[in-house]
């Protein structure tokens, strides 16, 4: 496994500035996402990293050395892309091992890591079928394995199963979890797809337009959001968001809507943002809403209240009968609000 570090990476595409003065530290055996919405950077720093991308500056270190302008060859890295990329006319077995018999790799040596991955990939029955013969969720594995067989320092994956169904999703999901407890590698994965991210991750990098917004575990990015454009994208639904103020007492009010917050200093403008979890309907509540729409999502709904012109979103997790139209109460939990600047969305 190889550690990596970007300094100062400056990429340009023309005049357009695509990431600028970025800084980060990949440590060793760590599965790190760089997660954000579409155009936001993150599949151009992966390829920056692989040396699919020219840099206007900084540097990249792999391994403690310096590959800013190294071919891709020489990077000891492993990567898979969003499509299959595999050669039709090749079976399974031909597509992994075809990189490592350009490169020169001794037979029994190809053999050996071939027969390795594909057992950890469950692939054993499959190495002598083409693409075409596959599924989409097996000719995904066969993607992986052609990177893996490279026992290289670092994989980069760029948004892997964006092309698959939800359930082949989660299982690959999962398979690549345990894939990487198993080796133990440094992995690089991009994706838009928060789920994939909150779960995979030992670290997640959130960014929008080429800059970082923040860095830290998936609870730590959740929880303790840096500002609101990370509180927003993270969750489903997204945080709720109230405008209102606190006054001396440390008491937040908007409209109808009022919070004692222990600790809370007095602010003329503030954003409370509170998740849906922990927005409980409750018939003892302090507050007073209407139900203007119930999604139901099996193990739980999804109840949307208007509080006095107040949107929120709440989850309700048994089966109380709930409509539209009808009157509840609810109350919003204190200790899990977060804070945010209205002026310039940083969490206070």
């Amino acid at each position: 496994m190889s550690n990596v570090h970007l300094r100062k990476l400056c990429i340009t595409r023309g005049s357009n500035e695509i990431i600028r003065d970025l800084d980060l530290q990949i440590e060793p055996g760590e599965f790190l996402v760089l997660l954000g919405p579409s155009g936001c950077g993150k599949s151009t720093l992966l390829h920056s990293i692989a040396g699919l991308i020219d840099l206007s500056g900084g540097a990249i270190e792999i391994g403690g050395r310096d590959m800013s302008h190294a071919d891709p060859s020489e990077r000891g890295i492993g990567m898979v892309f969003q499509s299959y990329a595999l050669y039709p006319t090749m079976t399974v077995e031909k597509n992994m091992s075809f990189g490592l018999k350009i490169a020169g790799t001794p037979k029994a040596e190809v053999a050996r890591r071939v027969r390795k991955t594909a057992e950890m990939l469950q692939l054993d029955a499959l190495l002598e079928r083409k693409p075409s013969q596959l599924s989409g969720g097996q000719r995904q594995r066969v993607a992986i394995g052609r990177a893996l067989v490279r026992e290289a320092g670092v994989y980069l994956f760029d948004e892997p199963l964006s092309n698959l169904d939800a359930k082949l999703r989660a299982e690959l999901r999962r398979e690549l979890k345990m894939l990487h407890q198993t080796l133990g590698s440094t992995m690089v994965y991009v994706t838009h797809d928060q789920a994939e991210a909150m779960t995979l991750a030992t670290r997640i990098v959130v960014m929008q337009a080429g800059r970082i917004q923040q860095i830290g575990t998936p609870a730590e990015v959740y929880d303790l959001p840096a500002n609101r454009f990370v509180a927003g994208f993270l969750g489903s639904p997204s945080m709720n968001f109230v405008e209102g103020s606190i006054d001396a007492q440390g008491c937040f009010s908007a409209g109808a809507i009022t919070l004692s917050l222990a600790g809370g200093k007095a602010a003329a403008a503030v954003t409370l943002a509170a998740r849906p979890e922990h927005i409980h309907v409750d018939d003892n509540g302090p507050l007073h809403a209407t139900v203007t729409l119930v999604e139901p999502m099996g193990n739980h709904q999804v109840v949307w209240l208007d509080c006095s012109g107040q949107a929120l979103s709440c989850i309700v997790h048994d089966a109380r009968p709930l409509a539209s139209g009808q009157a509840v109460r609810f109350a919003i939990d204190a200790a899990r609000v977060s804070l945010f600047d209205p002026k310039n969305g940083q969490r206070l």
